[in-house]
């Protein structure tokens, strides 16, 4: 490490308020108060909405999926590094830029199309723990989702202790659920030789997995994670040349590959986890969260069970209070207007509270907010793309051409993908089931 790097490192990494100002430590203490962005944001690959769709794809499809968790989770790690780096190297947040860089009409427009995501985002992480609250304590959907809204606003409360409790406590919550479902998977002793098989081996079988697949790429790479890891490290030390932004941009893609490193295994555990469930039974044309449940507790007991509705629930409270921050994030920076976080959670919630005493089957509505993100991802992934292309944006970091070729063939791939999904959902491509 070049020693102008080191000297920056020791002074700058003590975490006072909401961002890390200078001191002197050890130099293994700033490496870890450096660590947390990559941290908080893989919990929204780790959402309710993810787990829905990984148990789906095994129970009605076995391993033959996991190549496909791989590549989705491969094509996360991208953009999510060059979200990081956008908010390393600019100190502003993907909002705030393209508020700077595109005309007013079109930055109201993807304010409001912004909006929509973090909603359908939120929708799908609240009835997610609300769902686990009611399989725990025999309750109604609607009081497990009271019962989240008290949970998540005491946690919101921690911010105003500064970012790291949030942070630590979000981090506690990845490991409950990552401890959980790949213990899990191993409980219900899966087939080793099919996971090394389909994890490198691609293969659709039919209409079906191709939709399923669609819905995986859909499920992981999300829009609010997007906005929220620029804003995450976008001031958390300012570096005042470019030698200490390239060692911050090589440390931030080392915790990207670690943390969504993790998430991938989880998912993956996921999947196999269904797999293994459902294989001892009659397959699944469909399965819902409540499903899984019962089958796990009358397969193999209150073990499995329990440790399944543990995952779920410290998903759900995680990743309910990530996407509230991301809400706020973009709401900050499309139109420099900020509400009280409270405020921004009963809003979110209402949706919610109205679709379930309303309508319905809420893994149907967990679904439905899946559909609503395909429909809203290719706003910030194209933004994304072309901010960080921009000399005038980036300077010396603008994304080379290589590099902005593969992240634009990523990024057809996921549109397309989510087309897919699209069109099925309305009937007009066959869905397999």
């Amino acid at each position: 490490m070049p020693s102008s790097t080191a000297g920056f490192l020791e002074r700058a990494t003590v975490l006072r308020g909401s961002r890390l100002t200078l001191a002197r430590g050890s130099r293994a203490r700033h490496l870890v108060s450096l660590t947390g962005p990559a941290v908080v944001v893989s919990v929204a690959y780790l959402d309710p909405g993810n787990i829905a769709v990984n148990f789906e794809a095994g129970a009605r499809y076995g391993y033959s999926l996991l190549w496909v968790v791989l590549v989705a989770n491969v094509m996360a790690m991208l953009f999510q590094r060059l979200s990081a780096k956008l908010g390393i190297v600019t100190g502003r947040n993907l909002a705030e830029q393209c508020r700077l860089c595109f005309p007013v009409p079109v930055v109201w427009c993807m304010w409001g199309i912004s909006e929509i995501a973090a909603m359908a985002t939120d929708l799908a992480e609240f009835l997610g723990a609300s769902i686990g609250f009611s399989l725990l304590l025999g309750i109604s959907v609607i009081n497990g989702m009271t019962l989240t809204a008290l949970v998540t606003c005491g946690l919101l409360l921690l911010q105003s202790y500064g970012c790291r409790p949030l942070e630590l406590t979000i981090a506690g919550f990845v490991a409950v659920l990552s401890v959980a479902f790949v213990l899990q998977a191993l409980i219900l002793e899966p087939d080793w030789h099919a996971i090394a098989l389909h994890t490198v081996t691609p293969a659709l079988k039919d209409a079906g997995a191709t939709a399923l697949a669609a819905g995986i790429v859909g499920a992981t790479v999300m829009p609010h994670a997007l906005f929220l890891h620029s804003s995450l490290t976008q001031d958390r030390i300012v570096a005042s040349n470019e030698a200490q932004k390239r060692f911050l941009l090589r440390f931030s893609t080392y915790e990207v590959l670690v943390a969504l490193g993790l998430s991938g295994v989880v998912n993956m555990a996921i999947l196999v986890a269904a797999a293994a469930l459902y294989s001892r039974g009659a397959p699944a044309s469909a399965v819902q969260i409540s499903d899984v449940f019962w089958r796990l507790l009358h397969t193999t007991g209150t073990l499995a069970a329990g440790i399944f509705l543990a995952g779920l629930l410290a998903s759900g409270i995680s990743s309910s209070v990530v996407g509230t921050l991301a809400g706020q994030v973009v709401m900050q920076g499309f139109v420099g207007f900020r509400t009280p976080l409270w405020l921004r959670r009963l809003v979110t919630m209402a949706p919610g509270y109205l679709i379930v005493a309303f309508c319905a089957d809420p893994t149907h509505v967990l679904v439905l907010s899946q559909v609503v993100l395909s429909l809203t991802l290719p706003v910030p992934l194209i933004a994304l793309l072309v901010i960080t292309g921009r000399r005038e944006v980036m300077g010396a970091f603008v994304t080379g051409r290589a590099m902005q070729g593969v992240a634009a063939l990523a990024a057809a791939i996921i549109v397309a993908l989510n087309g897919v999904l699209l069109l099925q959902t309305a009937g007009m491509l066959p869905s397999g089931r």
